[in-house]
């Protein structure tokens, strides 16, 4: 997914870019509100997200979230140290779709982005995202039904939910934590072993034990076979 990162202070730039890209983000960095504004012509230009840092040294990050909604429906996610209700407020009404409050955990804001980023997924695709294609591999989201190469396969509820969690942004890697929390709705701790186990089904019961691959220390990520 390409990212676009507004902050001005060129040091936490590169630290959080650094971040981003081993999770899989094609990062472009903005130092300005202008700079910003001309990386989303025209129409986004292919940015899966903004993440807009308020405190920026020629226009204020409100005007700024104002004038990208005005361009673009590109999610916004407001990172500040302006942790106010009313500044929240603020910018959830100028279109920001999630606002993260300095300082942050990484873990944390990796999972805000692909939630508003998937919410952008459901909301564009055709017919609601009724259905996922990966190569062979077709998931109908209405039926929770799955099949390679036209042959049902029949996987458990939590299988289910893992693969199409996964599926929804091939190549990017979901953090065990964020799986966890989204799939078991339950925190990491003692659950690491259950995920392991349900990742090896997967990859048994699909004959497919490359399309789920670990990245170690961090997580997994789909990676999607040719069709």
């Amino acid at each position: 997914m390409r990212l676009l990162l507004v902050e001005d202070d060129n040091h936490v730039a590169a630290a959080l870019s650094a971040v981003l890209a081993r999770h899989g983000f094609d990062v472009t960095h903005a130092r300005s509100g202008e700079e910003a504004l001309q990386a989303l012509v025209p129409e986004g230009n292919g940015f899966g997200v903004v993440l807009l840092d308020l405190g920026l040294p020629d226009q204020d990050g409100y005007e700024v979230c104002g004038k990208i909604r005005k361009r673009t429906s590109t999610p916004v996610i407001m990172v500040t140290a302006r942790s106010d209700v009313r500044s929240r407020i603020h910018g959830l009404n100028l279109g920001a779709d999630d606002y993260v409050v300095k300082p942050y955990d990484t873990g944390e804001l990796l999972a805000r982005i692909h939630a508003v980023s998937r919410r952008t997924v459901q909301e564009e695709a055709p017919g609601g995202e009724d259905e996922l294609r990966l190569g062979a591999v077709r998931i109908e989201l209405p039926t929770r039904q799955v099949s390679v190469n036209g042959s049902v396969v029949q996987l458990t509820r939590k299988e289910f939910d893992l693969l199409a969690l996964l599926a929804q942004r091939p190549g990017v890697v979901f953090r065990r934590e964020q799986i966890i929390s989204e799939v078991w709705r339950t925190s990491w701790e003692g659950t690491g072993r259950t995920l392991e186990v349900h990742v090896a089904s997967l990859r048994a019961k699909l004959r497919m034990p490359a399309l789920i691959e670990t990245v170690r220390g961090v997580g997994y990520r789909l990676v999607a076979p040719a069709a």
